[in-house]
């Protein structure tokens, strides 16, 4: 069942497994929110200083593949671990800059989940957002 502990679980396994070295400054929270088309996730700082990871509501749905959940959660630990909002160093001027985010996801081992991804949003996500 996805919710609120399960989303919980998949953030500290990302990180743990996929970004050992990028140190936790500051309290980081996931949840799930918002019922988006076109937008899977964002991050942001919070007035506390927290940052928190959203992640698209209509995603706790099982019409959605993990690997959807897992790397809309590693493209925001990536901004994060830019410093972008999070207490981090900023390293770029822009958080796509260049398609860094891309990059870094391939290096992570996410080619085959990006790959997928396209395939996904061409085909199959249209139709699940209408029936969710």
């Amino acid at each position: 069942m996805r919710n609120q502990l399960w989303l919980n679980q998949r953030l500290s396994n990302i990180w743990q497994l996929l970004f050992p070295e990028i140190e936790r400054k500051n309290n980081v929270i996931v949840k799930f929110k918002g019922k988006w088309k076109n937008k899977f996730g964002h991050i942001k700082t919070l007035k506390n200083k927290d940052t928190e990871i959203a992640v698209n509501s209509l995603f706790e749905s099982s019409l959605v593949p993990e690997y959807i959940i897992d790397l809309t959660i590693a493209h925001e630990l990536i901004h994060y671990s830019h410093g972008f909002h999070s207490p981090l160093p900023k390293l770029y001027s822009h958080p796509h800059k260049g398609g860094i985010v891309t990059k870094e996801l391939k290096k992570r081992g996410f080619a085959l989940q990006l790959n997928l991804e396209k395939q996904f949003v061409k085909e199959e996500w249209p139709k699940i957002y209408s029936e969710l």
